[in-house]
């Protein structure tokens, strides 16, 4: 790259990571293409490096005068963006972030190489990511968590040309878009925590969405969800030799399923309230079980931070993490924000904000196991169906509050699958006003052992700025009457 020109499409987080990594490159020119001016306005001054600032209508109609011997795409770019169509069309090269960023670092441009671990899947990467940056911290190495979470690893690279300290490990959480984009990536760790239907307006269909996913069993160390039945028709489809695999049920469990064209090594799940290890000898039989943590108490509760825990726990002892940092590691572990983190607990019930939670399937995930539970739901449902959402989860609710614009068409069919449930509509769309009367409504219903769970199985842009705020309200206002209670 020090000699080439480079188009880089977009001049987001992703666009200026790679910017900044082909400056300390010493690349010859790089062109940036955005229609968003203020984001351009945020490219550094590229030292030696020329750095051109196009509009993308510009940046297409010039493509070929400029040139450039690679195109890196942001990760939102589709497909058919015309910018990358024309690029096609002149036999341009078009990689991703993501993929830019491995082949450098494993060209050697920034030292030895760096060992790459790789989680994607539907829902729970951030939280995934976060445990085992952990858990590899408490072990004593250098690991640094990027991708969509913390730093673009590109940034990370040119951070470290200038003299920052430098990650050995990068623990990355790549998206659909990134592996799209990166058919060459090759971690030296992998996992799809799970799959279902999203985002099939960019990949076009489920089954592009699902080969896209699959980039990250490439890896020199792939590593299955035993519980997710698409996940393991992947990679049976393909042909994984998969070394080890997790479960939230019993490990020695595992072994029986039919889902790799070879035998596991190590099984990683629950047994008797421990998260435990089992590994297996050359005849598939079981002959160590190593002990790695309790199963209780960690965030955030229930199935689906057991199963974060049990993949993050997975990955670290492939590459021999300790099983006492482990068991550190989840025992200090607390949740990012809007990702089933507990806000409130007073007088016996527990607020968990799971705002994060926009679709359907990320819903189930974090209401999958629990009883007892007041749901605050609704907002944008995208045209997604929520049949199968509350066949699975009815059982464990208590009431349903529905807010947001399609919350007629949530609370018709919890109507028609659980008549007998409680169930208040807001039909405020003042997004204050909304939650609290979210938080009213869910105060006078619940009892202590409840919990009131925001998953709200829908976007959020209907009333708010996005599930950010959401899920700060929610708690702002649950706090609020609690306190007024106490006041009382």
């Amino acid at each position: 790259m020090r000699t080439q020109t480079v188009l880089v499409a977009g001049a987001g987080v992703a666009g200026r990571g790679v910017i900044s990594m082909l400056c300390a490159l010493g690349a010859r020119t790089v062109v940036v293409a955005d229609d968003n001016t203020q984001a351009l306005s945020h490219i550094a001054d590229g030292g030696e490096t020329e750095l051109r600032l196009l509009g993308v209508a510009d940046a297409v109609d010039s493509l070929g005068h400029l040139a450039p011997q690679l195109v890196i795409t942001s990760p939102g770019w589709k497909p058919e963006s015309p910018l990358l169509v024309r690029a096609a069309e002149l036999d341009i090269p078009v990689i991703g972030d993501i993929a830019a960023a491995w082949l450098a670092d494993q060209a050697g441009a920034f030292g030895e190489p760096r060992t790459w671990l790789a989680i994607t899947g539907t829902n729970g990467k951030t939280t995934t990511t976060a445990m085992l940056t952990s858990m590899l911290v408490a072990d004593g190495r250098s690991a640094l968590a990027v991708g969509n979470i913390g730093i673009a690893p590109s940034a990370a690279l040119a951070a470290q040309h200038r003299g920052e300290p430098r990650a050995d490990i990068f623990v990355a959480e790549v998206s659909s878009f990134q592996l799209h984009w990166a058919p060459m990536f090759a971690p030296s760790v992998g996992c799809i925590l799970n799959l279902a239907e999203d985002h099939l307006d960019w990949h076009g269909s489920y089954e592009n969405y699902r080969a896209d996913k699959a980039q990250a069993l490439t890896a020199e160390w792939p590593v299955l969800a035993a519980d997710d039945a698409d996940v393991l028709a992947t990679a049976r489809a393909r042909h994984v030799a998969a070394r080890s695999a997790y479960t939230i049920h019993d490990p020695e469990e595992v072994a029986s399923l039919e889902k790799t064209t070879t035998t596991l090594e190590r099984a990683t799940g629950v047994r008797d309230g421990r998260l435990v290890e089992v590994i297996y000898g050359s005849d598939g039989e079981p002959n160590q079980i190593v002990d790695l943590a309790p199963a209780q108490g960690i965030s955030p509760p229930g199935p689906a931070g057991l199963a974060d825990a049990a993949a993050s726990a997975a990955m670290a002892r492939a590459l021999g993490v300790a099983p006492e940092a482990i068991a550190s590691a989840l025992a200090g572990f607390q949740v990012q924000a809007h990702r089933g983190q507990v806000v409130l607990d007073h007088g016996g019930v527990t607020w968990i904000d799971n705002s994060k939670a926009t679709n359907p399937h990320a819903a189930e995930a974090a209401l999958r196991g629990q009883r007892n539970v007041i749901w605050v739901a609704g907002g944008q449902l995208k045209g997604a169906a929520v049949d199968g959402l509350i066949r699975a989860i009815g059982g464990g609710l208590k009431a349903v509050v529905a807010l947001g614009v399609d919350r007629a068409e949530l609370v018709a069919e919890v109507s028609r699958q659980l008549p007998d449930l409680p169930v208040t509509v807001i039909d405020a769309t003042d997004p204050e006003e909304a939650m609290r009367a979210v938080a009213r409504a869910a105060h006078e219903l619940a009892e202590p052992g409840d919990s009131v769970v925001l998953a709200p199985a829908a976007a959020s842009l209907d009333m708010y700025t996005g599930m950010s705020q959401r899920g700060d309200l929610f708690a702002q206002y649950a706090v609020a009457y609690a306190e007024a209670e106490s006041d009382a």
